[in-house]
């Protein structure tokens, strides 16, 4: 008699488990099953963004975006940083999602060995007096202007100060400054780490198309590089009070096959007071560029 009362308890427990299963996973009849939003936009009801003094969405503030594409804009596990037998932890890189739409690079076969060769380099550091330096080694290591679209996801903030003929973008890496004329759109006067920007207003979304790029800056520290056909194309579209949505399209018909583009949020810096801080990276590289020219005081 326990045993049959046992096993029927049993049943009832497991026939209670299932249902509660099954209901807590099934739709209501005639509700749609939930679907998960695709963009990270989606989460946000539609919204009209705060005004500037000529009407336009203003987009002042500072800004930082929280992905880890600077260390690749592809999929990418955990790894050690340089010099793991001494840097532990601290060295170490995390993993991360693309933030590449199809997650794919297209990359011209020729280019797609650079772009290896790159990356087995990227530690290498070799100072001229001539181009030849750049062939080597990360320009976020050798505390050069990092390019764009690179300036916008590197794990620092940036403000944005808007006007009605410029908007300036000033980074904290390496004092990095965009200047995205509104007024005029004439070509490079010359080739130029950060580009020569031009801008323009789509509805709330700020436009700014970015020529005249030195061949040298990188996308990321795997050696996702450009040439200087770079051609980006960039939107920034406030989706709420706190959140801008960045993606810049690629193109450089030298590298790539075809034009491809990156997605993220960045968000709002709420702290109060909060300021740039300076990362004027110059006096951390020295010793690593030009130790060989420096005077070893005598032992």
């Amino acid at each position: 008699m326990r045993r049959r009362i046992q096993d029927a308890i049993g049943g009832v427990t497991i026939f209670v488990f299932v249902t509660v299963f099954i209901l807590s996973v099934a739709p209501i009849a005639g509700q749609a099953p939930a679907v998960k939003p695709t963009r990270p936009d989606a989460q946000f009801p539609p919204y009209k963004a705060a005004r500037s003094a000529d009407g336009r969405a203003d987009l002042s503030g500072i800004w930082q975006a929280f992905v880890t594409a600077d260390i690749d804009v592809q999929d990418h596990d955990a790894q050690a940083g340089p010099y793991p037998e001494i840097m532990g932890a601290y060295g170490a890189w995390p993993g991360g999602q693309s933030i590449v739409e199809g997650g794919e690079i297209p990359y011209r076969p020729e280019a797609l060995v650079k772009k290896k060769e790159n990356e087995d380099k990227r530690m290498k550091v070799s100072m001229t007096n001539d181009p030849s330096r750049h062939a080597t080694g990360d320009p976020e290591l050798k505390c050069f202007r990092p390019g764009v679209p690179r300036a916008n996801y590197m794990p620092f903030p940036f403000q944005i100060i808007q006007g009605q003929k410029s908007i300036v973008i000033v980074y904290e890496f390496a004092s990095a400054l965009r200047t995205i004329y509104m007024d005029k759109n004439t070509d490079a006067p010359a080739d130029s780490w950060m580009g020569w920007s031009a801008g323009r207003w789509e509805g709330d979304t700020l436009v700014v198309d970015t020529t005249g790029f030195v061949p040298y800056t990188w996308f990321d520290r795997a050696g996702d590089f450009h040439s200087d056909a770079l051609h980006v194309t960039e939107r920034y579209t406030p989706v709420s009070p706190y959140h801008l949505m960045y993606e810049a399209n690629i193109e450089d018909p030298k590298v790539f096959t075809r034009p491809w583009k990156v997605r993220f949020p960045l968000y709002r810096r709420m702290e109060k007071n909060v300021q740039l801080m300076d990362f004027n990276c110059v006096e951390f590289v020295e010793g690593m560029m030009y130790i060989k020219y420096r005077k070893q005081p005598s032992q």
